[in-house]
């Protein structure tokens, strides 16, 4: 019995060792392709400032611009997905008011939904319920699940985000229509580079999801998706905090 825990504990000191070297690596990567790529972007926002007559020209800093910028979106994108996933960003976890959160989530959202052609209709929850969670990690899930819903909801169509009190926790939900049928599971749409768009039409990393099951996790909470042909939904559920 002793031999097995031993070999147990091995093991898991593996994983996490495992863990924090794949961080790194892609940290330090990450770091090495971020510099040239700076300047990249640098010189290409230089070339759009000067006078160029060729409309092919124009056309090929374009897609420089447009391409750069998604390079660096990706590289800062596997550096938070790898810290997240192991354990390494700091949390502040604070009461926050679900009234305030989601007055700034139709403050925030609903201009860049309607960018989008999508209507955001909110749905609050019932009293004055304060959740505990960081405000920063909580702010950088919801930019991602908005943001996929951008890529992926069937334009001119709704975007519900509610608010539900049950059991001592409070779940933020996030549901809309896609544009398609999803032929893959939850689990599936949650691991690192997985997208719902196969056919790749829409531009993404497919490390959004897992970023923000990541988080969620990180403050305490528990991120769940479901899928019922074209609808789609995404559960944050956060722990409340206890109200004299």
């Amino acid at each position: 019995m002793n031999r097995l825990q031993s070999g147990m504990e091995s093991a898991v000191q593996e994983q996490m060792r495992a863990e924090r070297m794949k961080t790194e690596l892609i940290t330090n990567v990450s770091h090495d392709i971020k510099t040239p790529l700076t300047s990249i972007v640098n010189y290409v926002d230089l070339l759009k400032k000067e006078d160029i007559p060729s409309p092919a020209a124009q056309e090929y800093i374009a897609v420089l611009d447009r391409q750069s910028k998604r390079l660096k979106k990706l590289t800062e994108d596997l550096v938070e997905a790898s810290k997240a996933s192991s354990g390494a960003l700091p949390v502040d976890v604070q009461p926050i008011d679900v009234s305030v959160l989601f007055s700034q989530i139709a403050g925030e959202y609903q201009d860049r939904l309607a960018d989008c052609h999508l209507t955001l209709v909110t749905q609050p929850p019932e009293g004055q319920p304060v959740v505990a969670a960081d405000s920063k990690l909580l702010s950088r899930v919801m930019d991602n699940l908005v943001s996929n819903i951008c890529k992926y909801a069937m334009p001119e169509t709704r975007v519900y985000v509610s608010g539900v009190v049950s059991d001592g926790q409070m779940t933020l939900s996030f549901k809309n229509v896609s544009r398609a049928e999803l032929n893959i599971s939850p689990d599936e749409l949650m691991e690192r580079f997985v997208r719902g768009d196969a056919s790749r039409h829409t531009e993404g990393s497919g490390l959004g999801l897992s970023i923000v099951r990541s988080l969620v996790q990180l403050m305490g909470g528990t991120f769940r998706l479901s899928i019922d042909a074209d609808l789609f939904r995404a559960d944050v559920t956060l722990p409340l905090v206890q109200q004299d």
